[in-house]
């Protein structure tokens, strides 16, 4: 088809004007924001940036030379890559892309409209046309290089054969929360490989039967416990069922109709076999052996009680409280049925005694107890109770005397030490979260702290607290795990593992609760305060181990997918107070980075125990948050659930001058985190030398995207994780908690993705790894039923395995 002069004077000039607009709408776009961020004192990139292409679209669109709008797109996009290699933190791909991207596709379109004018020389329009294509195969580049990771670390020894450590004997079942008693979640197993896990496939499909509509259903956290041939699972709301371990048959299945509006979970279950309890005289032992509930299951419930059932048939058993239930509501204060105070941990069995904290609220004075209980695993006896408020006297009370309230509760679960006899609790904070101006001696002394309890008295041993007068919400997220770690004379000291929100690793000797690597007491800001604030002047940094993405905030590390949104955020943070860690709470907007929801979480850590090397996996999520005093919170609706969610709203914090807090994530307006990311990693710590080994980032973009719509882009830009990871003698990590649906394994020395299998929804408990007694097949197990900020429920117990061998 040929195209007269006129049509082509119309083409020509309708891509002119075209284009004019674009970058005089760019340009008025920069010029706004850039003008707001110099009157925070940000950069003047987008200032000048923005009078450019205004300018740039003025040449365009009056008609004046090419040659001169030119000169000046080429001079716009050259200051803008030197700014971008000045401003950018590490120069990286994802911090270069929105500096960069934007920038490189506005070149392009003014070269290649410039090659087409009719003005325009051919000397300029062979230029012009050569650089706009050389532009768009960068774009294009840039495009594809986006599907590969990008952000990752590596350490000295990374990838290297290691000497392997003798390993204790390791038990045949997964009877606890983190596998064996210790929780290292290490599998001594070694049919599958590295170089056959690529052929696992789906072995069985077992369906809860959980609800998965209306309010309240949670996410299924919970990792299958294995005895011999069986699995036993339970919902969020506690439906208990026994599984056959080679075929996912339903054995048995107990409904306790437990409901609760509130943080609806079960991590897991306890199990009791009376012929293994050594605490007994053989004569009980044998007495008990041939009788309904000589082995029981132990489960805490969402809505406050604690009950047993027979691990064979599932029936309750009878001779355990009042007719197999025990109520966990009395004397800890206004419950409310469970909305207030419920378990949310494993029951953790020591000998016959079950060790019970738990949830709670903590939006106002007067909440329920923290109080953790002890109770006979075979009559639902209380045994003794760990008050904060009294915590010598751990002698339970009578029915007319209460725990003392509000005290640090601990949600998370304890670890129980037989050799020492000690359970190990690592506590939250005492309500209120977010001011404590009027905390009293015990809760600060006690909150957000790894307590060393008697496992036969409850009496306190020690106590080692981990973050001062917390009112960032830093609780203790996670199991304490128990490790022998070398310290600094390289004496092999037995210790407990803490990780925390705050991206802090803390080694202790679990005997007396002193720090086996090295910690400092370091200054942190304490202005500017919330009204009558009583801040703490240091804060715990644990400098012997390494610290996983906590890398202070600045207005460079400000990210966004492209040049607006990051202009966003960088006006967002220049218009926070941000001090560094442990940023003061206050009235103006302050940013809490690492945050509330972590750095690492609930989900724990893997070791393995051959080679002395760590796993642990965390989010990278910053807070904007806002104390709101009781005058200015009459402008919100204000509601006591924290059902779906409090992100975005007034949360409840009625203390001292205020009733609420406004938290929200430092995100875009295409709700991207303003961080750099990744959101998430798995990162390998060698506990030999303390180091990292490798960092990688975990789980892509494809389910997730902005304005919450699914991108279907398999990005592995390392998305927030949850749950935690497991890990076998042959080299095998195994994970799931992404905001992908997928089960993956990586090489544990490389960090290298070696397989992956996608799942019908999200999975944020920790996988399963057992070895079938009947079989001698290797099974990995996850339960899926959903991830934070996903529509998708499920209700599935996946089991993979390898190909039978003809």
């Amino acid at each position: 088809m040929n195209i007269t002069t006129p049509q082509r004077s119309w083409i020509t000039s309708g891509c002119r004007i075209a284009f004019a607009l674009i970058s005089l709408a760019v340009g008025i776009a920069l010029l706004y924001g850039g003008f707001r961020l110099v009157t925070l004192g940000g950069s003047l990139y987008y200032l000048i940036a923005g009078i450019a292409y205004a300018a740039l679209g003025g040449l365009f669109l009056l008609r004046q030379k090419t040659s001169w709008a030119l000169i000046l797109s080429v001079a716009i996009f050259v200051a803008t890559v030197l700014w971008a290699l000045y401003d950018t933190p590490a120069l990286a791909f994802w911090p270069l892309l929105p500096r960069l991207m934007v920038p490189a596709v506005l070149f392009m379109l003014s070269l290649l409209t410039a090659a087409i004018q009719p003005d325009t020389s051919v000397t300029t329009r062979r230029f012009s046309a050569g650089g706009g294509i050389t532009v768009l195969a960068g774009v294009v580049v840039t495009l594809v290089a986006m599907f590969s990771p990008h952000g990752g670390l590596y350490g000295e020894g990374f990838g290297k054969a290691r000497v392997a450590s003798t390993v204790p004997t390791q038990p045949d079942d997964w009877q606890f929360y983190g596998r064996n008693a210790n929780g290292t979640r290490y599998v001594p197993y070694t049919q599958i490989t590295p170089q056959n896990v690529t052929d696992l496939k789906v072995a069985w499909v077992y369906h809860t039967g959980r609800r998965t509509k209306g309010p309240g259903a949670g996410v299924d956290e919970n990792t299958p416990m294995q005895v011999g041939t069986t699995l036993y699972t339970c919902t969020p709301e506690n439906v208990v069922a026994a599984v056959d371990a080679d075929n996912g048959k339903e054995l048995w299945r107990f409904d306790p109709h437990a409901h609760a509006q509130e943080h609806v979970s079960c991590r897991g279950v306890g199990y009791y076999d009376i012929s293994a309890d050594d605490s007994l005289s053989i004569e009980d032992r044998q007495a008990a052996t041939n009788q309904p509930c000589a082995q029981r299951i132990v489960v805490s419930t969402v809505d406050a009680r604690l009950f047993t059932v027979d691990a064979h048939t599932g029936n309750l058993c009878q001779g355990f409280g009042n007719n197999g239930y025990v109520d966990l509501k009395p004397n800890m204060g206004p419950t409310e049925n469970g909305k207030r105070y419920h378990p949310t941990a494993v029951p953790v069995i020591m000998g016959h005694l079950a060790v019970i904290g738990g949830w709670v609220r903590d939006i106002v004075h007067g909440e329920p107890s923290g109080a953790v209980r002890a109770y006979d695993v075979r009559t639902g006896d209380l045994a003794w109770a760990w008050d904060v408020g009294n915590p010598d006297n751990p002698v339970p009370p009578d029915a007319n005397t209460p725990f003392t309230l509000e005290t640090p509760n601990v949600w998370a679960i304890p670890t129980y030490d037989k050799a020492l006899n000690q359970v190990y609790l690592p506590t939250g904070n005492g309500p209120p979260d977010y001011w404590g101006g009027d905390r009293d001696a015990v809760k600060n002394k006690f909150g957000a702290a790894l307590v060393a309890v008697d496992a036969t008295t409850g009496k306190t041993k020690w106590v080692r607290q981990l973050t001062h007068h917390d009112v960032w919400d830093f609780d203790l997220p996670s199991q304490p795990v128990m490790y022998d770690v070398t310290n600094e004379k390289g004496e092999k000291v037995p210790s407990l593992i803490q990780t925390t929100k705050t991206g802090h690793i803390f080694v202790i000797d679990r005997r007396n609760g002193e720090f086996v690597t090295a910690v400092e007491e370091r200054p942190v800001p304490t202005t500017p305060a919330a009204q009558g604030e009583q801040l703490s002047p240091t804060q715990p940094f644990s400098v012997g181990m390494p610290t996983i993405g906590a890398d202070p905030l600045s207005e460079q590390a400000m990210w966004g997918v492209s040049t607006f949104d990051q202009l966003y955020c960088r006006i967002m943070f220049k218009n926070s107070v941000y001090e560094g860690p442990y940023t003061p709470p206050g009235e103006k907007p302050y940013i809490e980075w690492p945050s509330l929801l972590g750095g690492m979480n609930w989900g724990g850590i893997s070791i393995d125990e051959a080679n002395d090397i760590m796993f642990v996996n965390d989010m990278r999520m910053p807070l904007r948050m806002m104390l709101v005093n009781h005058e200015d919170a009459k402008h919100y609706k204000i509601s006591t659930d924290e059902v779906p969610g409090f992100m975005g709203t007034l949360r409840p914090q009625i203390a001292g001058p205020y009733s609420g807090v406004r938290i929200d994530i430092l995100q875009s307006p295409l709700q991207v985190p303003c961080n750099t990311p990744p959101f998430g990693t798995m990162s390998a710590i060698d506990l030999r030398t303390k180091k990292l080994l490798w960092q990688v980032p975990m789980g892509t973009a494809e389910q997730l995207g902005p304005m919450g719509i699914k991108s279907h882009l398999p990005m592995p830009m390392g998305m927030p994780t949850l749950g935690g990871p497991t890990t076998t003698a042959s080299g095998l990590l195994f994970f799931a908690g992404t905001q992908d649906y997928y089960l993956r394994a990586l090489d544990s020395m490389s960090g290298k993705e070696l397989w992956k299998a996608p799942l019908p929804a999200g999975a944020v408990a920790a996988p399963l790894v057992y070895k079938s007694p009947k079989t001698g097949k290797e099974y990995v197990v996850i339960s899926v039923g959903g991830a934070s900020h996903s529509p998708d429920v499920a209700d599935d117990v996946i089991a993979f395995d390898l190909p039978t061998k003809e």
